[in-house]
């Protein structure tokens, strides 16, 4: 069965959103993969500087993927007012709120292959409202209805060539991480995680290295209970379950070249320990993937960028590898990869 194209939401669009997916759309056109905007078609007017001649409205994914060789096709839903490139404003909430409930409702529905979605600043979010703490966890909460295979919620994967990390807790602050782990939540990310690298990434015996939390992985205890506690005990049920997993290693061991040849994904306990490691392998050109979900979804792992929007300096090789794995994955899904 031939693909549909990949849908697009535009992000923040007071920051380097529009920009880059016009420079990417500028790179794909010829060759593809294919995607159509869900956003506002003025900001992707304002940000091609040419216009009405480069960007397209178009009504459905299917007249987007036709038209994507000769323009930049976009499914318009405006912003309510408008905003300052590099100024952040509570006032686009709604409007980028929107463009992510259609563009999963356009995923669940099938209209579109996979969604990419560019990047979101959230603390003009939480000022209008906005009750999650990120695009992983909104996701999760749209497509709960449809929950993909058991997984309890979704997982984060951080992508870079010769390193893939998944993380156990998110956007948690430091300080908390130790009292939000638990063995249920270890467990549940390894199996979604070694489940997506069968099926989304094509590996047939999927090989997880588990992170501890503390310095030198507790030191048998003394610098730190958790991995006593939570983690060895969730790394004896994941192997139970057929996971061939290994852990607790300590973080600053675990991401040398020697180190990730013996592993096909990191599990991480929190934020930076997964996503320093994939940023310094390749700062321009990581991937943010959501695993556990029943759409495939994508993202560029950086932020909006609001120090340089407006400016045409913003690189798009992050919008790009998230835009080409998204068809690899979907591809794997539909059987074709």
């Amino acid at each position: 069965m031939k693909q549909g194209p990949i849908g697009l939401t535009l992000g923040d669009p007071a920051g380097i959103g529009p920009e880059i997916v016009v420079k990417a759309w500028n790179r794909l056109r010829a060759e593809g993969p294919a995607f159509v905007v869900v956003g506002d078609y003025q900001s992707l007017a304002s940000a091609s500087g040419s216009g009405a001649s480069i960007v397209r409205r178009v009504t459905t994914p299917e007249e987007g993927a036709k038209a994507f060789a000769d323009a930049l096709p976009v499914i318009d839903l405006p912003l309510r007012a408008p905003v300052v490139a590099g100024h952040s404003s509570a006032t686009a909430a709604r409007s980028v709120v929107q463009w992510i409930e259609t563009g999963v409702g356009l995923a669940l529905s099938k209209a579109i292959s996979a969604l990419v979605t560019a990047p979101i600043a959230k603390a003009p979010l939480y000022e209008a409202g906005f009750p999650f703490p990120g695009h992983t966890e909104f996701l999760g909460e749209l497509t709960a209805a449809a929950r993909y295979d058991g997984a309890r919620g979704p997982v984060m994967m951080l992508a870079a060539p010769g390193l893939r990390a998944t993380l156990v807790t998110v956007h948690t602050p430091l300080a908390k991480v130790g009292t939000e782990l638990s063995v249920e939540k270890i467990v549940n990310a390894g199996l979604v995680t070694a489940q997506a690298l069968r099926r989304d990434f094509g590996l047939s015996a999927p090989r997880l290295a588990v992170a501890g939390v503390n310095p030198h992985a507790g030191e048998a205890g003394t610098i730190g209970r958790e991995e006593q506690e939570i983690v060895v005990p969730a790394v004896r049920a994941l192997q139970a379950l057929g996971v061939d997993a290994t852990g607790p290693a300590p973080a600053d061991t675990l991401f040398h070249e020697a180190a990730r040849a013996r592993y096909d994904a990191a599990l991480c306990m929190y934020h930076d320990q997964a996503l320093i490691p994939v940023k310094m392998l390749d700062f321009w050109g990581g991937v943010n993937v959501t695993l556990g979900l029943p759409i495939v979804r994508t993202s560029p792992d950086h932020g909006v960028a609001f120090d340089i929007a407006g400016r045409g300096q913003a690189r798009p090789d992050s919008l790009l590898a998230a835009l080409r794995m998204a068809e690899e994955i979907a591809a794997r899904r539909n059987g074709e990869g």
